[in-house]
């Protein structure tokens, strides 16, 4: 072979490595910086050259957790995380999932809230567990510093609450009696609508519509968001569902959760529909009139979005 054919196949060879290689396979992404994502979160990380991805992990060690009358290691999904990964330009996309106790998960979702990161679920791995455990997901695209410093603070938040108390609490602060005699004037005046009253009670729903299979459905076929009342006008309780696209899910979270109503999962209802409905459940105490101001507060902050 001669010299000039030498040099043509080496660049070859040199172009066909260019072409598969990727920046998942790079050493560390120019747009993310790992070691400031650990500096930030305290914690250390690993990175996947195959999807270019760093993340940092936290295990949940410090409350003992029975799954089925097991003790559940870490190991065994108790272990929250944050991972980052280069998007568009010098933003970086971050998903994490955290593992919360119950009294932690408002604590948590206001810190991630505040913060400026996304709240995308809130639901239940197990069942038979003691605590009982949640896993709520977050995210945000942006600078990957002030992500993690997101992240640090949503961790910092669950460290406050198992300092003040290391066994997680069974229950909301105040008390309802099993007795109701809820006032439906005050609140049907909040709502701008009728609702309804079963012995002592009161409920107020507001439907909406989506397309499955081609087919409309709505406030019947459960594509509604609702709100019912028990108690005292003094000392209520609310608990209720909302129904929104996904477009419309940071805002009502951020607006109930400004108004101390605290949410208690959040996941899908169905499957195929479009738009695509998400629902929220939540549960609040205090007067009546200003569980259903904050509830209707949602409801605005929802309609802010969809106009």
């Amino acid at each position: 072979m001669s010299s000039l054919s030498r040099l043509s196949h080496a660049l070859i060879i040199a172009a066909s490595v260019c072409a598969f290689a990727s920046p998942a396979n790079a050493q560390q992404p120019a747009s993310m910086d790992t070691a400031r994502i650990e500096q930030i979160t305290g914690l250390k990380g690993t990175f996947s050259k195959q999807e270019g991805v760093f993340k940092v992990s936290k295990p949940r060690n410090d409350v003992k957790v029975q799954v089925d009358g097991s003790t559940m290691p870490p190991f065994m999904g108790l272990t929250s995380y944050a991972a980052f990964q280069p998007a568009h330009g010098s933003q970086v996309m971050m998903m994490g999932d955290t593992v919360v106790f119950e009294d932690e998960v408002n604590p948590a979702m206001s810190a991630a809230l505040d913060a400026g990161l996304e709240v995308t679920a809130l639901h239940n791995h197990f069942f038979f567990d003691q605590p009982k455990v949640y896993f709520m997901h977050i995210g945000g695209t942006g600078d990957a510093a002030t992500l993690a410093e997101g992240v640090k603070k949503v961790y910092d938040r669950i460290a406050e609450v198992r300092a003040a108390h290391a066994d997680p609490e069974n229950a909301f602060p105040g008390h309802i009696g099993d007795s109701s005699n809820i006032s439906p004037a005050p609140l049907e005046a909040v709502f701008g609508s009728k609702g309804q009253t079963n012995n002592g009670m009161f409920k107020v729903v507001v439907g909406r519509t989506a397309s499955m299979h081609g087919v409309t459905v709505g406030n019947e076929m459960g594509v509604n968001t609702w709100a019912a009342f028990a108690g005292t006008d003094d000392e209520a309780v609310v608990d209720g569902d909302f129904a929104m696209r996904e477009g419309e899910l940071q805002a009502v979270l951020k607006s109930m959760r400004a108004s101390g109503i605290n949410i208690v999962a959040i996941h899908q209802h169905m499957t195929g529909e479009s738009p695509r409905i998400l629902f929220l459940h939540y549960w609040g105490k205090g007067k009546a009139v200003d569980l259903a101001r904050g509830v209707k507060a949602a409801l605005n902050a929802q309609a802010a979005i969809t106009r």
